[in-house]
């Protein structure tokens, strides 16, 4: 039979480790692991954001992140490696892609996580594939702290710290609990013990009894043995009380702990969601200021640089037209001032011979209202094969006279872009919802002052509307008739 002030003193010295343990919450070796993190994540801020610093914070993160954390760090990396082109792979992980990917995370971590932390560049790959291919899955809308931990060593992120000392928490605190359960246990055999106990000296006593007349000797000796057992039993009840009140003042510790834990997390997410909203406003207000300057400063250049060679294509043009030559004897500006007229619309084109005069100006650009031609001409084919018969009708024109030139078509019920193009003839499908007639408008509205513009068209309302910005209007037919010459 057990001696019970064994039992009794085993039981102690078990609560004596548990208390002791050295990772259980708020121990010394858990508050230098979250100095080293936060000490890890101020050097990172201190550094920049630079490359080179956001891998040094990810190898450390790392390096002192809990296994739960590791492990969705390997997951993740897997899931992409899966997708990642094989040469932009390390040659320790393209072993690992070739697994299955039920496997992948699983059997290579080790390579997974060494290509994290030491590879340039396979880090910010692994992470550009998840924000591009599955954002949501990447930063969901409440992500889970391990998740969340993850997300930020991969992404080499400051906070990453925060996030892994939380979950080490999270885990230390597991811990406690498990040995708190297990401490439990072992009070409930020790209280077993002290009943089997108990049921021995009842069983000794009712023998004790039934031998009095018989076995003096032996009752006295029983006698004896009983009171060492009550001894025991007494100091068993003892040390289990004690265990008792050791376990209560544990649990009200570890409530404490776990609360000020809870604060310390809010607070931190408070403080990281406010952080990422001024950052994430801020780049997209600078994004769009850039995006607007450098939209801008394209256009100006792209039209002065247009506008410079039509004015003077046209001057020289005009020059060798008129036969005019610098520096001979003739009328003055001056001579000529009272003469002039204000400017008027440009006249309509009727023929096709007017059209071919058009074309042959300098830098012109002829637009086609694509639908209003082919329904004019071809009405009873399908709208692909008019698109498809405009396109190799103009191009011989286009590629004759070097004008360049735009078709325009409603982009309303196209299912697909032509597969093929043809040199020379730019095909363009207004928006869905935005009709050809508005973009032929902004079209010739993006075009510099001064450039010639020819807008083949019969709808009268796009007519007026190009005359007043000064581009000339050719009927649908004058247009039918010069192709069928060619």
């Amino acid at each position: 039979m057990p001696d019970p002030a064994a039992v009794a003193r085993l039981a102690c010295s078990v609560m004596a480790d548990g208390t002791g343990d050295p990772d259980l919450p708020g121990d010394d070796g858990a508050v230098d692991d979250a100095g080293d993190a936060g000490d890890a994540a101020d050097t990172a801020d201190a550094g920049g954001t630079d490359a080179a610093a956001r891998a040094a914070l990810r190898a450390r993160l790392l390096e002192r992140a809990p296994e739960p954390v590791r492990a969705k760090v390997a997951e993740l990396t897997a899931t992409a490696v899966g997708h990642l082109p094989v040469t932009d792979l390390p040659p320790p992980v393209r072993v690992v892609a070739r697994f299955a990917p039920a496997k992948r995370a699983r059997a290579g971590a080790g390579p997974l996580l060494a290509a994290v932390a030491t590879t340039e560049g396979f880090a910010a790959r692994v992470v550009t594939w998840w924000a591009e291919e599955q954002p949501q899955r990447w930063h969901p809308a409440d992500p889970e702290p391990v998740h969340a931990a993850a997300v930020a060593v991969l992404e080499g992120r400051e906070e990453g710290s925060e996030l892994v000392r939380d979950v080490g928490a999270r885990a230390d605190a597991g811990r406690a609990r498990a040995e708190r359960d297990a401490a439990l246990a072992r009070v409930e055999k020790l209280e077993a013990e002290v009943r089997r106990l108990t049921a021995e000296r009842d069983d000794a006593r009712a023998a004790v009894d039934s031998a009095a007349e018989d076995r003096r000797d032996e009752i006295a000796k029983l006698r004896a043995r009983l009171r060492e057992q009550g001894t025991r039993v007494r100091r068993a009840e003892d040390e289990a009380a004690e265990l008792r009140a050791a376990r209560a003042a544990g649990e009200g510790g570890l409530r404490a702990e776990l609360e000020e834990l809870r604060r310390e997390r809010d607070r931190g997410r408070d403080a990281l969601a406010a952080a990422e909203a001024r950052a994430r406003r801020a780049v997209d207000e600078l994004a769009g200021v850039r995006r607007a300057a450098l939209d801008a400063r394209r256009a100006d250049d792209a039209r002065l640089a247009l506008l410079v060679d039509t004015v003077a294509g046209a001057a020289e043009g005009l020059r060798r037209e008129l036969g005019l030559q610098t520096g001979e004897a003739g009328a003055r500006p001056a001579e000529l001032v009272g003469a002039g007229t204000a400017t008027a619309p440009k006249p309509r084109v009727t023929d096709p011979a007017a059209l071919d005069r058009l074309l042959a100006l300098p830098e012109v650009h002829l637009l086609v209202d694509g639908y209003n031609v082919t329904k004019t001409g071809w009405p009873d084919l399908s709208l692909a094969s008019q698109r498809e018969r405009l396109v190799a009708a103009v191009a011989p024109l286009a590629s004759r006279t070097g004008a360049e030139t735009t078709l325009v078509f409603d982009g309303a019920g196209v299912t697909g872009v032509p597969t093929h193009s043809v040199r020379g003839v730019r095909v363009l499908f207004s928006e869905p919802g935005v009709l050809a007639d508005d973009l032929i408008r902004s079209l010739v509205t993006a075009e510099p002052a001064g450039r010639p513009l020819v807008v083949v068209t019969s709808d009268r309302a796009v007519v007026e509307s190009v005359r007043r910005r000064g581009a000339h209007p050719v009927p649908s037919s004058v247009l039918l008739h010069r192709l069928a010459r060619i």
